[in-house]
């Protein structure tokens, strides 16, 4: 058992099986700072002409607060990789905020973003919402269909789906070696077939110092273990 995977264990509040994300570690994974995740999951205020203002969360995380620090769950997270790939794109957060709203009333689910439903229909989702925003002109209207609707295909590619919903994440371009699964390791990014955290082998080939060293240790293919650095060495370049 790894180190994170002890820490977590002995947080009473966690439910097995959502996936557990602090942050930081929300953070890294998507790429962002965590304060980012904090602003969107927590909710903040903000001060303008001397009158205070409060911002709510996009939507209730999935677990509890835990010694009133922000910890999120796997659909959280499917959510936010969402959240982030329409504003890198583009759109600005209110519009975000409005499809959300439109989506959950649609699809029935208060994380509408990672359901097979979204996938379907998040264009007439996004038609929906964009047409109640004043003063949108034609030409724009037509750009941020475009976007949004590239970032739904792109962002579903590395997504599988269970049950209507997404069950797990391929974060490397897709491939199936690399996966975050919330029912694995506490939604840890493992080697797909054998479970090994990512982490853990990229570490043991700096430890190591090569491949083929890591992969005898683990018992783990030397392929799968380039694909674990690889992935490792991405999120560390982000």
């Amino acid at each position: 058992m790894t180190a994170l995977s002890a820490e977590k264990l002995s947080r009473p509040s966690l439910a097995i099986g959502l996936g557990s994300y602090t942050a930081l570690e929300a953070g890294r994974l998507l790429r962002t700072r965590p304060i980012n995740i904090r602003r969107w999951m927590g909710g903040y205020t903000y001060r303008e002409r001397g009158e205070e203002f409060a911002v709510p969360p996009l939507w209730t995380p999935q677990l509890q607060l835990i010694d009133d620090q922000l910890e999120i769950g796997f659909r959280d997270l499917v959510e936010l990789r969402f959240v982030k790939k329409f504003l890198d794109a583009g759109l600005g957060l209110k519009t975000v905020r409005y499809c959300l709203r439109v989506a959950v009333a649609c699809v029935n689910d208060p994380r509408p973003f990672s359901t097979r439903r979204f996938r379907t229909d998040g264009k007439t989702i996004f038609l929906q919402t964009i047409s109640t925003a004043e003063g949108e002109q034609l030409l724009d209207l037509k750009r941020r269909q475009f976007v949004f609707t590239k970032v739904i295909e792109q962002t579903f590619k590395d997504l599988d789906i269970d049950d209507d919903v997404v069950s797990r994440w391929r974060p490397l371009s897709g491939k199936r070696s690399i996966v975050i699964d919330p029912a694995r390791a506490f939604g840890a990014p493992i080697a797909a077939d054998y479970g090994v955290p990512t982490v853990a082998l990229a570490e043991a080939t700096e430890a190591e110092g090569s491949v083929e060293a890591a992969a005898a240790a683990y018992e783990v293919p030397a392929a799968v273990v380039r694909d674990a650095v690889r992935f490792e060495q991405q999120l560390l370049d982000a």
